[in-house]
């Protein structure tokens, strides 16, 4: 599958001063093509703050990332999956081609609107439900699920996502909370509990109802915090701990 099939014509790429500035496909079709065909982050939509400043919100992830959040998942052909964050499309489509039913919820109306054409034009709108609302929520009509994978980073993980997730589901989701930022959670379900630990790295933008000042979004992690890192999440919150060293 091309991830260029699922990639809008206008993306935002870095100038030689770091900042984001756009490139349209028409204009420099082959800049454009190397940028896509790279495998790492494409930055497909943006917001201007108060000082002129152009921040990313959303992307397609790098495809490594992509690889690493399917496999820890471990899916299987028939499998029912949430995704919350639905970005392209493309992540949705790669799951219904392994034989997942998919379900996408995605908080933006113009992301939304881009992934749907996407799915339609690539032959995944039959196999790919999408909802536009808010993500962590989850999509309760839909329920239950045998997996949950988030493409954005929480500091909390909602409940609704361990109450709509199959006894023996997982859960896949980057956690952006100062214990351990940037990491990528696996949290397997059991009785309406969550547990979970760290497995490898994810930066991802936040989850749009948990924003956090980038200081806190680039703090240093403690020492071997990703193999130390284990979380807890029930009904009444989450518990988080860095296991000691051993």
């Amino acid at each position: 599958m091309n991830r260029a099939d699922f990639i809008p014509d206008r993306i935002w790429v870095r100038n030689s001063e770091g900042e984001l500035q756009s490139l349209d496909r028409a204009d420099d079709p082959e800049l454009w093509e190397r940028h896509v065909d790279s495998g790492e982050p494409v930055v497909t939509q943006v917001h201007r703050d108060a000082h002129g400043t152009l921040w990313p919100t959303s992307s397609a992830s790098a495809l490594y990332v992509v690889r690493q959040m399917l496999d820890v998942a471990e899916l299987e052909p028939g499998m029912s999956v949430l995704e919350v964050g639905a970005g392209t499309g493309f992540n949705a489509a790669l799951m219904a081609a392994a034989g997942a039913r998919v379900t996408t919820v995605e908080i933006d109306t113009e992301p939304a609107a881009a992934a749907s054409a996407a799915l339609e034009r690539t032959g995944f709108a039959d196999r790919v439900g999408l909802i536009t609302g808010d993500g962590e929520n989850g999509a309760p009509e839909r329920a239950p699920f045998d997996r949950v994978i988030v493409t954005a980073s929480a500091r909390t993980i909602p409940y609704a996502w361990v109450e709509q997730t199959r006894d023996a589901g997982r859960i896949v989701v980057p956690y952006s909370g100062p214990e351990c930022v940037g990491a990528l959670v696996v949290l397997d379900v059991a009785d309406g509990v969550a547990e979970g630990r760290a497995v490898g790295d994810a930066f991802f933008m936040p989850l749009r109802g948990q924003k956090q000042p980038q200081s806190v979004l680039q703090a240093e992690r403690e020492p071997d915090a990703l193999r130390r890192f284990r979380i807890t999440v029930t009904a009444t919150g989450q518990d988080v701990t860095l296991a000691p060293p051993a």
